[in-house]
């Protein structure tokens, strides 16, 4: 994204320049030129403007933020659409001048417990607020806790926030994706499912990097950390840090469990268990607030001030009274005669305090009070319906429908959600994975492509190519092969491709019987056939000429066998005359004729042959010769 500093955005805000850069985002120095005031104006990058899901969770995290009035969380101001000059899709908040805890703890190391309380104590004061009101942070990480000038603790960035009050969240994927992966519970990994509890797993770990200067899980890969935060279990901060307590460390694990329901509820419970390892750490303190964000003062009504009466030195001249004292006296008079509307009045309010009380009974004490959903996402319908059981609350299965990282029979979600609230002696409601959506490819070899065509789309499956193929034996039209093949089970709307058997091509088939068998084998070949050769001796056909073909038909099937027979000559030879010959000269003769040579004797010239010279044999007879 270019920079865009030195723009005004919306008319209102002008663009200073960059403090920060991400994926989905820049923030910029800002200044309000309507209030004159600094603020941070946050700019989506151009790319994913047109991008629904992106632009849905940048509006969602100025409604999670919105939502949210607490000292010790970054307040947004303003979101819109640049209307005029750089078309931009915009968040702004407030100006927060100074560094991020990651820069903390860069500098400093691990900390001393009772300071690492002081960091831990606003921020699960700040997330407390949020999930009072059911909202989850779900992307916890020293980034984004920032530290003022002045020591105030702010919690910013709810992009990834859920619950009720700001509509639906992102999917399991893209959660994972986008929530840093150090910090991720094993749920978030697991089932891409996150609660309070899951906040709680992010500030145990940040609670652990704080205590030891190091997160719990190294890897070389993102996928190998999170692999770690599913599979072991954090290890007690006392063994890099021996100044920890026993209680301070068993708080931790009780916080980085693998098992959600060994965690504090969520941060309001956290808060509470953190403030007792702090009295036991220092117990002079206990009057005093671990917070670095001390409550303002209460500013005292300047009307309950006593009035001054001013005196005149004119004796003549009234008193000059101020009008509380005035309504003061025309108090007192009433109360000596209260009129019928008072009395009116005070009956009515006297109802309402009864129905307020009555209604805050029904609620939190009586039938209508509502039990907290513990999160079943990811579990079997029995373990969930034993995790409901002692709430009281019963299972009911409202949808059952295919998942890709859920497993079949496991819960994708439920209604209301973990974290969410139900009547006692209610049903939760739940949608139950059928697994993932794969459909078998049937068999389809040797059936027409019509039946083949129609087998398929009785599947959510789609018709791929089709290409014809000319196979010995078939008739046309036939299947002859389909990719993938029988058998492999495909996701929905997956191609099917078929090979199908064509007629074959008629080629018109010369005949080489008498003419050079090389000649045939290459124009045959060059025609499509498919030639085979056999030999055969022939006292009428020449030498390599073609004694015979088959078929003889004047046309054949392109593709179809051609069988030529060639010719190897006579089988009959005379004995040639290699008398007074050397051995070597007459042996070759011999051979070359296709006789087997027998040598008797010594010496170096034939002195007699057997059969004699001129006797005609078969090819392949044997001949003696005599040498000396």
């Amino acid at each position: 994204m270019s920079d865009l500093s030195g723009e005004i955005i919306d008319g209102r805000y002008e663009l200073i320049k960059q403090i920060a850069t991400g994926g989905m985002a820049t923030i910029y120095e800002g200044f309000d030129t309507r209030l004159d005031r600094k603020v941070a104006v946050k700019i989506m990058h151009p790319h994913l403007a047109n991008d629904e899901a992106f632009v849905s969770r940048f509006i969602r995290e100025a409604k999670a933020s919105a939502a949210l009035s607490h000292p010790n969380i970054v307040s947004v101001q303003d979101q819109g659409w640049n209307q005029s000059g750089v078309p931009a899709v915009f968040l702004v908040m407030e100006y927060v001048e100074g560094h991020t805890l990651r820069d903390y703890i860069f500098e400093k190391g691990a900390l001393a417990p009772l300071e690492a309380i002081k960091y831990l104590t606003p921020v699960l004061s700040a997330l407390a607020a949020a999930h009072r009101i059911g909202i989850v942070h779900r992307d916890m990480k020293p980034e984004n806790i920032l530290i003022s000038h002045n020591g105030r603790v702010k919690i910013a960035d709810f992009g990834l926030a859920h619950g009720e009050m700001i509509g639906s969240t992102l999917t399991a994927e893209s959660s994972v994706i986008l929530g840093s992966v150090s910090y991720l519970s094993p749920e978030q990994v697991q089932r891409g499912i996150a609660d309070a509890r899951s906040d709680v797993y992010a500030v145990g770990i940040l609670a652990f990097e704080l205590l030891t200067g190091e997160k719990p899980f190294q890897g070389e890969t993102p996928i190998e950390i999170a692999y770690k935060h599913v599979n072991e279990k954090v290890p007690a901060p006392s063994t890099l840090n021996p100044a920890v307590s026993p209680e301070f460390d068993a708080l931790i694990l009780s916080a980085t469990s693998g098992n959600p329901d060994e965690r504090p509820r969520d941060a309001g419970a956290f808060l509470e268990s953190l403030h007792r390892v702090a009295l036991l750490l220092d117990p002079k303190r206990v009057q005093m607030s671990l917070e670095l964000d001390l409550p303002p003062a209460p500013v005292r009504d300047k009307s309950r001030k006593s009035p001054r009466v001013a005196q005149s030195n004119n004796p003549a001249e009234p008193e000059t009274v101020s009008p509380m004292a005035t309504e003061s006296k025309a108090s007192k008079s009433k109360k000596q005669v209260t009129s019928a509307r008072v009395k009116r009045n005070r009956k009515i309010a006297l109802a309402l305090i009864v129905a307020l009380t009555a209604g805050i009974w029904f609620l939190v004490v009586g039938p209508g009070a509502k039990v907290v959903v513990p999160s079943i996402a990811g579990m079997t319908i029995n373990q969930a319906k034993k995790t409901l059981k002692p709430l009281g609350l019963s299972l009911e299965i409202n949808e059952e429908t295919f998942s890709e990282d859920i497993p079949k029979g496991k819960i994708i979600s439920s209604k209301p959600g973990g974290g969410g609230r139900v009547g006692e002696g209610g049903v939760v409601g739940v949608t139950l994975s059928k697994g993932a959506e794969r459909y078998e490819v049937p068999v389809l070899k040797g059936l027409t492509l019509e039946a083949a065509t129609a087998l398929i789309t009785s599947q959510p499956l789609t018709m791929g190519t089709v290409v014809e193929e000319y196979k010995a034996g078939l008739v046309a039209g036939l299947v002859i092969s389909s990719t993938p093949k029988a058998g492999t089970k495909l996701e929905r709307d997956a191609l099917i491709n078929l090979v199908v058997s064509k007629a074959a091509e008629q080629v018109a088939l010369t005949s080489y019987v008498g003419l050079s068998g090389e000649q045939a084998l290459n124009e045959l070949t060059d025609a499509g056939f498919d030639v085979a050769s056999e030999y055969a001796f022939s006292d009428i056909v020449p030498v390599t000429a073609v004694i015979s073909q088959t078929p003889t038909t004047p046309t054949a099937d392109k593709g179809s066998k051609i069988t030529i027979v060639i010719s190897q000559g006579s089988e009959w030879v005379s004995v040639p005359n290699v008398y007074s010959l050397s051995l070597t000269d007459a042996q070759n003769m011999l051979v070359d004729l296709d006789f087997v040579v027998e040598i008797t004797g010594k010496g170096g010239k034939v002195k007699n042959i057997s059969p004699a010279n001129g006797t005609k044999v078969k090819r392949g007879s044997t001949v003696t010769i005599t040498v000396g």
